[in-house]
């Protein structure tokens, strides 16, 4: 089955991939007791070292005193990581995941490539090898479990009007989006009244569209924002598709892995006041999951993974520019957490990678390896299928021992 949203604004013909977020399901593997998968691309590279800052490092205030939070306990520090980390704190449900070890950072993790464009990275990230293909790596883990399952086609349903090309590949995945999820990126309306302000026709037509919508002369001559709200209210549209993932990965019989994406993570400039809107989107999505899945969470695995990281020194507006280590979230039932894993390389100027970037000391290919190894119970045969090329070894220790 296959069902397509189309978004237009204002009359302008374009699509929206449902804004910022969309979600992508697959394949059936058979009863309630079966494990749950579910990954979240973070594209725009995140700042690992503002998600999950090494407060505990001397040399961090030298590349970047003006971004650095206060420290755990202090009025809006940090939330304690057990002494030397210490999490954002738009990440509350993370973090009392992490106090009832469920939730586990990896940290000074990047993918086994060494690319800086967000286009050629997430190609990358997303198909797992060391050359560019057409099909996923978590599309190649679901025809292994679809064929264990005999059900060789398997099926398959995307939140979006794309599949993204983790679930590319044999395995069929068609597409939905439910109505009402997304309002179109923030930064949508305001290139839009940008590039139309001068025109005497569409300047006022889209100024009096935006008004009908209910934004007011005010809001317009600053940022404009889509109506976004958080538990109290009407959730976002990444909440809103993590729940429905989540109730659709909670059936009997219902799809077993999902692939969600979250935008907005490209700070560049004004890091500091940018980084929380993205991270608290990423923290309800989280936690819609976890409601929604119910008694199933307890069999269930999140990864949150973003194509690199972003440079250690702060640059001249205020933010950060692409980079190379970062950090990955592990959450659900499922996860041995409650601590972070990964070896930190330092910050020092001679332990920077190239000098500017943190080192990578852990390959994101391997975190996944190890779900997909210790969580899903793909064989290593299998395991060299998802990842073909040179061996990756499963990164152990991330999966309660079933």
């Amino acid at each position: 089955m296959m069902i397509h949203r189309r978004a237009t604004l204002l009359g302008l013909a374009a699509s929206c991939v449902l804004g910022r977020a969309s979600l992508a399901l697959a394949g059936p593997v058979g009863g309630p007791d079966d494990p749950r998968f579910v990954v979240i691309i973070l594209r725009g590279a995140l700042d690992g070292l503002s998600a999950v800052t090494p407060y505990g490092d001397a040399d961090l205030g030298t590349h970047r005193r003006d971004l650095v939070l206060p420290e755990p306990g202090r009025d809006g520090g940090l939330l304690d990581l057990g002494g030397f980390y210490g999490l954002h704190p738009s990440l509350q449900t993370l973090h009392g995941l992490y106090g009832d070890g469920q939730m586990l950072p990896v940290h000074a993790v990047a993918g086994h490539y060494r690319s800086r464009s967000h286009f050629e990275a997430q190609d990358y990230l997303e198909s797992g090898t060391d050359t560019r293909l057409n099909s996923g790596w978590l599309n190649r883990a679901v025809s292994v479990l679809a064929g264990r399952a005999n059900r060789p086609d398997g099926y398959g349903l995307a939140m979006g009007l794309t599949v993204p090309l983790l679930l590319r590949g044999s395995a069929r995945v068609g597409s939905y989006a439910p109505a009402g999820s997304q309002h179109p990126d923030e930064t949508l309306y305001n290139q839009i009244l940008a590039l139309n302000s001068a025109d005497p026709v569409t300047g006022p037509a889209f100024r009096d569209g935006l008004k009908a919508r209910g934004f007011s002369d005010a809001a317009m001559a600053e940022t404009i924002k889509p109506p976004v709200t958080g538990k109290q209210g009407q959730s976002d549209a990444f909440t809103k598709l993590s729940m429905a993932a989540g109730q659709m990965l909670a059936t009997p019989h219902g799809p077993r892995i999902a692939a969600l994406e979250i935008g907005g993570w490209d700070t560049h400039a004004a890091q500091l006041g940018r980084l929380a809107g993205p991270l608290a989107q990423l923290d309800r999505g989280v936690d819609a999951l976890r409601q929604s899945l119910g008694e199933s969470w307890k069999r269930t695995v999140v990864l949150a993974m973003t194509e690199f990281g972003r440079t250690v020194r702060m640059n001249g507006t205020g933010g950060t520019d692409h980079g190379t280590g970062t950090v990955t979230f592990l959450a659900g039932g499922a996860v041995a957490g409650g601590k972070v894993r990964g070896t930190w390389p330092g910050l020092r100027p001679g332990q920077l990678f190239e000098n500017r970037d943190l080192a990578p000391t852990t390959d994101l290919r391997a975190v996944a390896a190890g779900i997909l190894c210790d969580h899903l119970h793909l064989s290593p045969l299998a395991i060299a299928t998802v990842f073909p090329g040179p061996k990756t070894d499963p990164l152990k220790g991330l999966i309660v021992p079933s």
